[in-house]
């Protein structure tokens, strides 16, 4: 493990999300151009703002955790053990006590155990504070996904949260990469998860007029690069890769489904919600990212855009773009899955890593859907509206956050080269 430049690869993935309970099912509906978008079902939200998101429907927790675990485990950290427990199906890859130790947990989540802190904010005021469940506090705190997944797993190497809002999921997986790369483990789980449909995370984002409210036509308010976008679409669900040393992979004869080859790390230092307004961050987080690669902008195949579907992320993302890779931001393909599964905040990063993997696996680039008004500011190749078929070898995944946070992570078609 000394060696401080180890390759890694992705070896097993585990999706849930609006579109699915399963890589699957989350794959097919998003080639098929499908939306995750419906009305809130968790609550009554009669009397908000927006009345819709994008929920991961049909998740029964006790398919993956004991009845008592689940109850004293927030849905994030649900979501996070199942997604887990898909990749390291997925991988094949067996954790036991001769290698426990060198494999890792990171898991981001931008907001924790949300629903149980509002929950017992109820409790408290209602019925008095020795009414309060002491499962609180392990309930809320962001680093209990990683956690949870560590004791489900009995994986005992790096383990923490990474928590940086919106691009939380991503540097939870560059993190992870890095590790790996400088021998400090074997394998990591990486990923993020993210459960804020309640009352109290609806009203924060319609509080700072984040989030659409076009209440008439749920399945139509993502609509990234759109003339018409409004805000973007709180939604739930979780994202978990299986990275490894490649010498470990082969050496368990794993199927390796790509390569991570690079992660580039930005701030705008400019504003707790706003992008800087030309894009300067953003675009030095990918010129990092295509410099550790080695990569012209002409080597990049696709990118899944951040494309969250607000009047400034869309506009400024663009801008950075071309800033980013010059003339040839017009010849890439750029797609937002965000306008079919919304914004998992900190889930989001991870579950569009999972994709830029399937895109290369599969040679089939899924659409943004509902862009029917394209905006001027917004003039790049989005893949609007129906997938295309292209031989994608590199594809790069953007995530940038609130408070001015980006991250950039690059995979590649593994190759034995």
């Amino acid at each position: 493990m000394s060696s401080m430049n180890n390759r890694v690869v992705v070896t097993g993935f585990g999706v849930l999300c609006p579109l699915g309970l399963n890589v699957t099912t989350s794959w097919e509906g998003l080639v098929a151009g499908k939306s995750g978008i419906d009305y809130i079902t968790l609550f009554d939200a009669e009397p908000f703002e927006t009345k819709f998101a994008g929920e991961v429907k049909g998740f029964e927790p006790t398919d993956y955790i004991s009845r008592k675990d689940a109850h004293r485990t927030d849905r994030f950290a649900q979501l996070a053990v199942a997604a887990s427990l898909q990749a390291v199906e997925h991988a094949g890859i067996k954790i036991d006590p001769s290698n426990q130790d060198s494999i890792g947990i990171i898991i981001g989540s931008g907001i924790g155990g949300l629903t149980t802190l509002f929950e017992q904010i109820g409790v408290l005021l209602e019925k008095g504070p020795d009414r309060v469940s002491p499962f609180l506090a392990p309930m809320m705190i962001p680093d209990m996904a990683a956690a949870q997944v560590s004791i489900a797993l009995g994986a005992k190497g790096p383990n923490f949260c990474t928590t940086s809002a919106c691009s939380s999921g991503s540097d939870a997986i560059g993190a992870a990469y890095e590790l790996i790369k400088h021998g400090d483990a074997q394998a990591m789980l990486a990923g993020g998860s993210e459960a804020i449909i309640n009352p109290i995370g609806i009203t924060a984002f319609n509080a700072l007029k984040a989030i659409s409210t076009r209440n008439s036509e749920p399945q139509l308010a993502s609509r990234p690069f759109d003339a018409e976008r409004d805000g973007f679409i709180i939604s739930e669900g979780a994202g978990i890769l299986v990275l490894e040393n490649l010498a470990h992979a082969q050496e368990r004869g794993a199927d390796i489904l790509a390569e991570i080859i690079a992660y580039g790390a930005s701030a705008d230092a400019y504003h707790i919600t706003q992008p800087d307004e030309k894009g300067e961050g953003a675009a030095r987080a990918m010129q990092i990212a295509l410099d550790k690669a080695g990569l012209k902008p002409n080597e990049v195949d696709y990118i899944n855009a951040h494309g969250t579907s607000t009047p400034l992320n869309d506009k400024v993302e663009t801008m950075a773009i071309k800033t980013a890779f010059g003339d040839h931001a017009y010849k890439i393909p750029i797609s937002s899955t965000k306008s079919m599964i919304g914004h998992l905040i900190g889930g989001a990063g991870a579950v569009e890593a999972a994709i830029c993997i399937m895109v290369i696996q599969n040679g089939v680039i899924p659409p943004t859907i509902n862009l029917t008004h394209p905006d001027p500011e917004c003039d790049l190749d989005y893949v609007p509206n129906v997938a295309r078929r292209a031989k994608v070898a590199t594809a790069l995944s953007n995530s940038f956050g609130f408070g001015g946070h980006n991250s950039v992570l690059v995979f590649r078609e593994y190759s034995e080269g």
